[in-house]
């Protein structure tokens, strides 16, 4: 048998934690003594390990409470818990061989392909975590949800991300080359970006796009994210956005 100090030590796991999930009912002590005391045995001790990998797998604890609940048998419960954790270890391979190249493609000072940088961003789980601190951000300052679960679907986000990176990367180039706002070369390139937006589903017009860009430059986070890429993005995207709208 096991103290709560003796399993904390074993597993890692602070007895805070140890404290919370006996109060919810996810780990029961084997017994508790008279003096309060709580112990564990090795029946205990397995189904804490098996918490813990539902965690690493990123499981919220009512899920995981169920999940035990449903599958009783320790070796079944371990073989599923192998293969998440198998697709999870591909997955991140197939991230670390996107990142890869990535590296390579910017140290050449070479134009990545577009559907090459999105490679291993397949799940809806993992556009999530990706898109995690804009949601956040956007759902405190304006109220919306951009990940709710019927907004996203990973074909269709891989295909906007390369749109978006192509049009970005050709308004950055032209800020860089000091081609003029509302130059033709620019004009084509928002009137592109927009037609392609249409075939998928997004019929954004001039002045939408327009207050589109105005909204990018006033708020932080996107100005920031935009001007991480290029120095003066913003302001560039905004002019260019609002031209094209006066001229459409």
């Amino acid at each position: 048998m096991y103290t709560v100090k003796e399993v904390s030590e074993l597993s890692n796991v602070t007895i805070k934690t140890l404290h919370h999930y006996h109060k919810i009912g996810l780990l029961m002590p084997r017994e508790i003594t008279e003096a309060g005391y709580r112990l564990y045995g090795m029946e205990e001790l397995e189904r804490l390990q098996h918490i813990l990998f539902y965690k690493e797998l990123d499981f919220p604890l009512e899920q995981i409470k169920q999940l035990l609940e449903d599958q009783p048998g320790r070796a079944e419960i371990l073989s599923g818990q192998r293969e998440l954790l198998l697709g999870r270890i591909n997955r991140l391979e197939r991230l670390v061989h996107t990142l890869d190249k990535s590296i390579q493609h910017t140290r050449e000072g070479k134009a990545m392909n577009t559907k090459d940088m999105f490679q291993g961003f397949q799940s809806k789980e993992e556009w999530k975590e990706a898109l995690a601190e804009q949601s956040r951000h956007i759902q405190e300052n304006y109220g919306y949800d951009m990940l709710e679960e019927n907004r996203v679907d990973p074909a269709e986000m891989n295909e906007q991300a390369a749109e978006a990176v192509r049009f970005m990367n050709g308004m950055a180039q032209g800020l860089k080359d000091g081609v003029k706002y509302d130059d033709g070369q620019i004009r084509q390139l928002i009137a592109s970006h927009l037609e392609v937006l249409k075939k998928h589903g997004h019929d954004t017009g001039p002045d939408a796009f327009a207050a589109q860009a105005r909204f990018f430059l006033q708020d932080d986070f996107h100005r920031n994210m935009l001007e991480s890429q290029q120095t003066g993005l913003s302001y560039y995207l905004c002019t260019a956005a609002e031209a094209f709208a006066q001229n459409a």
